[in-house]
């Protein structure tokens, strides 16, 4: 875990830095009135990509580390293979380096790019989205479902697209994002249900399904795994690893609840807000969904990014004397978090060939 608490102070470091030096953003199109220092956000992104992507363990790291060893990725096989987009990514890195590490290094990179421009130009306080993003534990997440988070971080992209209102160029990220990890197709029915004002009906109706899924999830999973038992995913009807821990359900809905509370406030300082929410709450819902099965919680990976950015903007929902108060607290309860899940729970031993103290 060295490693990983040395990432995690360098990023928050050169992030909160990054907002320091910050300069106004004179741009119509800047959401967040400001114009990070690009130089010490580099910094910060420079650590996330050189640690995630030089790391040798870590969840499946191995598997894809041995997959890329083993297969020689060539044109004639593609037709044969689901997730394209992932097939042509490793047989161009497999004509630059038969070493796998390249294959780690590149999604790390792409994937930690893309985040990271994201959180500069929509979230209030860079520091804080970086900040959690690893203490939230989806960084680790990022080395352990490789594939996955590279999927999402393609998909986020297509933020701008969803607060402007352009499905075709929406529709158009998603479809490419699927050809990583197919079930990123799962985003574009979302994007109708997110375009509707947050807290309205239609989203609580969604919290309230969550609960009935929960309630009935015996009848629920057997008419979902029945249905793609013929796919790729069909082998997780066999999964047994349980539910996701409460407590990782009570800490993703916490920055909603603050959002809830203080609503009229965030449409008043953040009037793109309720997309960012809606994506937030359908996240809960599947988080809420993967207390009975946690593969569900795969599903939440595409919606936290943007919870992620909600938790830049709460700090701004209180009074100027309370706001350190709640950003200290923001810092301390998930750095609590993180040494729970990381240490007690999963006791991660980061390793690495290439870094080490």
């Amino acid at each position: 875990m060295t490693i990983l608490w040395w990432n995690l102070a360098v990023v928050f470091v050169f992030s909160f830095l990054s907002r320091y030096f910050a300069k106004p953003a004179f741009s119509s199109v800047s959401i967040t009135s400001i114009s990070y220092n690009k130089i010490f956000a580099l910094g910060a992104l420079l650590s996330l990509a050189l640690v995630g992507g030089l790391r040798s363990n870590i969840g499946d790291t191995y598997f894809y580390k041995y997959a890329y060893e083993l297969n020689d990725f060539t044109w004639g096989q593609i037709k044969e293979k689901e997730n394209i987009g992932f097939w042509i990514l490793q047989m161009f890195l497999k004509r630059i380096s038969d070493d796998p590490q390249i294959l780690i290094f590149t999604a790390a990179v792409i994937s930690n790019v893309l985040i990271v421009l994201i959180f500069l130009k929509y979230s209030r306080q860079f520091e804080l989205s970086a900040y959690v993003y690893i203490t939230g534990g989806l960084f680790l997440v990022s080395m352990n479902g490789l594939r996955q988070v590279l999927t999402a971080a393609i998909a986020f992209t297509a933020t701008r697209f969803i607060i402007s209102g352009n499905f075709f160029a929406y529709a158009l990220i998603v479809l490419f994002a699927s050809t990583f990890h197919e079930s990123a197709l799962i985003l574009l029915p979302i994007y109708f249900l997110v375009r509707y004002k947050a807290w309205s009906r239609a989203t609580i109706m969604l919290l309230v399904i969550a609960v009935v899924i929960v309630a009935g999830f015996d009848k629920f999973s057997a008419i979902l795994f029945s249905s793609i038992e013929n796919t790729q995913y069909g082998h997780y009807k066999d999964f047994q690893e349980g539910g996701a821990n409460i407590i990782r359900v009570a800490v993703f809905g916490a920055p909603l609840f603050i959002a809830f509370l203080g609503r009229d406030r965030l449409r008043e300082i953040f009037p793109e807000s309720d997309y960012i929410v809606n994506m937030s709450l359908i996240g809960l819902v599947f988080m809420i969904i993967s207390t009975q099965n946690w593969i569900f919680a795969r599903f939440s990976i595409y919606f936290t990014l943007y919870q992620l950015i909600l938790i830049a903007w709460i700090v701004k929902l209180f009074n100027p004397k309370e706001q350190r108060f709640v950003y200290l607290g923001i810092i301390v309860f998930y750095f609590l978090f993180y040494y729970y899940e990381s240490v007690i729970s999963l006791n991660i031993n980061y390793k690495s060939d290439y870094i080490s103290f």
